[in-house]
């Protein structure tokens, strides 16, 4: 077959001419740094702390040109199709040899670094289209926003590829590039570049603009470019790279393979902005496995009809990207007590909070203004009595006018600064049909539920704010999305149904068990490789040093006993009988609630 390259610049053309042939014949190639020796080790343990952008293939000794590890007649000085040469942080020269720098390359160190135009070709055997082969050009290259961690003397931000693929290769795309990881692995952002920090695909950084097709997704690998950045950030006094797009070749084939339970899994978790996050195999399943533990139907509601596969899964994935999360919880159902709350609800909301904040989030709980105080007392027991590590600020909303939600979500109203990235109702009072808030008895209790209904309303037009609503009736916020099935099959849920939608809902036995099994996915998600990678854009080192933190954050039956106790000593009721012993919607906490919690934790960490 033939392939023609149009360009003004017959050595570009000729660049991406053998460029092209080795991405059709499946060979890994390599991105080029050549520095001092002084600076090798330090840049070494540069690449060791992001090997995402930089996976080392081989680091020289001072004065090697050959590289037999990975190409038999190999010279660095004339094997790449052109070269950049940097003095003090500045591109001096484009070069085609580096044969006039001989003496100088004697005391200098060549890394060779993957690089993701080796995984191109196994992208096209699995059918997936390659738009920057398809029009001829190099592969659009972006700054971002992503800091890298930096040594003593190497820093940058990371430099990340773009290649737009359709939306139903997706995971093909994850899965063959995951299993390459010398040559930059999966993606580490799917979907909106401002998320990166990048203004405009159609002016790249380095490479050419490529033309997306409609129903493309933008997807973005981590770039071996990122050491051109550090090097220039470095402002060593002479430094050699070759130029992005032609890389060095080696006689390698990238082959490796990875354990079925390790392949990502892709989902969609935002559509404005439109954003995908991954996870592996073993990490779905274990999530799926929680989900169908909580969905069992205790008191025979018909609460299973409301059940929708992956909700969890997605709400969860969701908040593992979040950084500020807003939980809102409380339940009036006994109208005749003061207080009127329930206990299904503020124990599920303390055990997402208390791993929310184990991963680093902040989190801030919204409620009733009657009952601010009471939940300020029970946030400051919890904390005594060793339920969660800190506290957690407790807040009310007061709806004054029409723009109240946008002011309260977002700084001075500023849809593009939202003060959270995702709200969560847990067991909260949800607003039905009529304007009216609604118990499972069908009694209008709306005298004693502030507006909240509203922030997750006015959240659907901010950009940047996801919503999940965990509820065991459908009379809670957020379960607007299953009002149909409410009506059909829940006692009085024609008029109880909740309309407010959250993006996901979550539904329990017991609203209580949604808030577990939330602390539950979340530790899942975090303790996974492929997941814990994506969330830090592949720089820096894992995570998983943390992991004992994040499994002291879980739910026990511990913590949940002395939780009930509390809320009993401040006379907060059963939902269903309104008793002040052990017990939630009517069911005893040993043998029922114990048991639950007992099964997560095992579905969690085995």
């Amino acid at each position: 077959f033939y392939i023609i390259f149009y360009s003004r610049s017959p050595m570009r053309a000729a660049n991406l001419v053998k460029t092209y042939f080795f991405i059709l014949t499946g060979f890994k190639q390599a991105n080029v740094i050549i520095l001092h020796k002084s600076l090798a080790d330090d840049f070494e343990i540069f690449c060791q702390a992001n090997d995402g952008p930089l996976p080392l293939l081989y680091r020289s000794k001072p004065g090697e040109w050959k590289c037999t590890y990975l190409s038999n007649d190999s010279d660095i000085r004339t094997d790449c199709p052109q070269y950049r040469k940097y003095e003090h942080g500045e591109c001096t020269g484009i070069l085609t040899s580096l044969e006039e720098y001989s003496r100088q390359l004697k005391d200098m160190v060549t890394f060779y670094l993957g690089c993701s135009f080796t995984f191109e070709k196994a992208l096209q055997e699995s059918a997936v289209p390659i738009r920057n082969v398809e029009q001829k050009c190099n592969v659009s290259m972006y700054k971002t926003t992503v800091p890298c961690y930096g040594t003593e003397r190497f820093h940058c931000n990371l430099i990340v590829t773009m290649r737009p693929i359709p939306q139903d290769k997706l995971e093909v795309v994850v899965q063959t590039t995951h299993r390459m990881k010398k040559s930059h692995g999966a993606p580490v952002h799917i979907g909106n570049p401002g998320l990166l920090g990048i203004k405009n695909l159609s002016s790249p950084d380095y490479g050419d603009a490529v033309q997306a097709h409609p129903g493309d997704v933008p997807v973005f690998w981590a770039c071996g470019v990122t050491g051109i950045e550090a090097v220039c950030n470095c402002k060593s006094s002479l430094a050699f790279t070759h130029s992005p797009g032609c890389m060095f070749i080696t006689d390698l084939k990238d082959n490796d393979a990875v354990p079925d339970q390790e392949l990502p899994k892709v989902y969609c978790i935002s559509w404005n902005p439109l954003y995908y996050s991954i996870t592996a195999t073993a990490a779905v399943q274990k999530i799926r496995c929680l989900e169908e533990t909580i969905g069992v139907d205790p008191g025979n509601r018909g609460v299973k009809h409301l059940y929708s596969q992956g909700e969890l899964l997605k709400a969860c994935l969701s908040m593992s990207h979040a950084q500020s999360v807003l939980i809102t919880t409380g339940f009036p159902t006994h109208f005749k007590y003061d207080p009127p709350e329930e206990n299904d609800g503020p124990p599920g909301a303390i055990a997402m909070a208390a791993m929310l904040k184990a991963l680093g989030k902040n989190v801030v709980i919204v409620t009733d203004q009657r009952a601010l105080n009471l939940n300020k007392k029970i946030i400051k027991e919890a904390v005594e009595q060793g339920v969660m590590e800190t506290p957690v600020p407790v807040i009310s909303y007061h709806s004054h006018s029409a723009d109240s939600a946008l002011q309260f979500l977002c700084e001075h109203g500023n849809t593009k600064k939202p003060r959270y990235d995702h709200l969560i109702a847990i067991e909260r009072a949800g607003m039905a049909a009529d304007g009216n808030y609604y118990n499972a008895r069908k009694i209008n209790i709306k005298h004693l539920v502030d507006p909240i209904d509203e922030l997750f309303l006015a959240a659907r037009n901010i950009p940047g704010i996801t919503t999940s609503g965990i509820g065991d009736g459908g009379n809670e916020l957020g379960m607007g999305k299953v009002k149909e099935a409410v009506k059909k099959y829940i006692s009085n849920g024609d008029v109880i149904a909740c309309i407010v939608e959250a993006d996901f809902t979550v539904t329990a036995g017991v609203s209580n068990w949604g808030g577990y099994a939330v602390a539950c996915a979340l530790y899942i998600l975090n303790t996974c490789e492929v997941h814990d990678r994506y969330l830090r854009k592949a720089v820096g080192f894992p995570r998983l040093s943390k992991k004992a933190c994040w499994a002291s954050a879980l739910p026990s039956v511990a913590k949940e006993e002395k939780l009930l106790h509390i809320l009993q000593q401040n006379e907060v009721r059963s939902g269903r009988t309104a008793s002040l012993e052990m017990e939630v919607d009517g069911l005893p906490f040993y043998n029922v609630h114990s048991l639950m919690i007992e099964r997560l934790l095992k579905a969690t960490l085995m």
